[in-house]
């Protein structure tokens, strides 16, 4: 099982650079992530952390990582390779975990060059490595979620642009009701929703340099509940 599943993860991560996407999706992530570092970090009078780095680009995963995931499982519905894929001595385990293990490394190879702003702050001040490693580690978690629910909504739709779009909607609905509307409700719902929050939990622990084990388990479990209904939607498939 092991080896099935790294074989489509090396060929879902080398399917990013076989087409434009992947590499727009980098290039914009770093333009715009290099431009708010430069203001965010490097501007005088601000402090030598990597924390508005972090925070930032949390919020940017909601835009990217569905770009990242749309073309997962909506490419090989439209083209109709799904059916040979699921014929395959390949389970569909297997098939949800190769491809947002391969997503999952285009997100880490996205993320490489950015180690760059490390080595820059550290010509200005003496940054926590402690507190950048744990950002990192809060970013592949954040990531990991986003993209777990991109590979639900490309296994429901044969076009990526309708992946995208409801992988989008679905973030920016959640990051609503859970990071903007509890500011305006009373208690006990508003700790509710901030408690549900992905970006606020990354920003008052992660981004911060703790490694909170609550919220690294609710989003280990949210990575595993997207792609077992991932799972599912491939299963319901197979009887179609």
């Amino acid at each position: 099982m092991m080896s099935r599943t790294i074989a489509l993860a090396r060929r879902e991560m080398a399917s990013y650079f076989c087409t434009p996407v992947g590499y727009v999706v980098i290039a914009l992530f770093l333009l715009v992530s290099g431009f708010l570092f430069s203001v965010d970090v490097l501007s005088p009078g601000r402090p030598a952390t990597m924390r508005p780095f972090f925070e930032t680009t949390a919020f940017m995963l909601i835009f990217l990582a569905p770009a990242i995931s749309m073309r997962l499982l909506a490419e090989e519905l439209r083209i109709g390779t799904i059916e040979g894929l699921m014929t395959c001595p390949v389970n569909d385990v297997e098939v949800v975990i190769g491809k947002w293990v391969g997503a999952m490394l285009f997100f880490v190879a996205m993320l490489v060059p950015t180690f760059l702003f490390v080595v820059i702050l550290e010509i200005y001040a003496a940054p926590d490595y402690g507190a950048i490693v744990c950002g990192y580690l809060g970013l592949l978690l954040v990531g990991g979620v986003y993209l777990a629910v991109g590979l639900v909504a490309s296994s429901l739709w044969g076009s990526q642009i309708l992946a995208y779009l409801m992988a989008l909607f679905f973030w920016l609905i959640f990051w609503g009701v859970t990071t903007v509307l509890p500011a305006n409700l009373p208690d006990p719902w508003s700790d509710m929703l901030f408690w549900m929050s992905v970006t606020r939990r990354f920003s008052t622990d992660f981004a911060k340099g703790v490694i909170d084990a609550g919220s690294a388990v609710y989003l280990l479990s949210g990575i595993i509940l997207f792609l077992v209904i991932a799972t599912k939607v491939i299963e319901s498939r197979r009887w179609r």
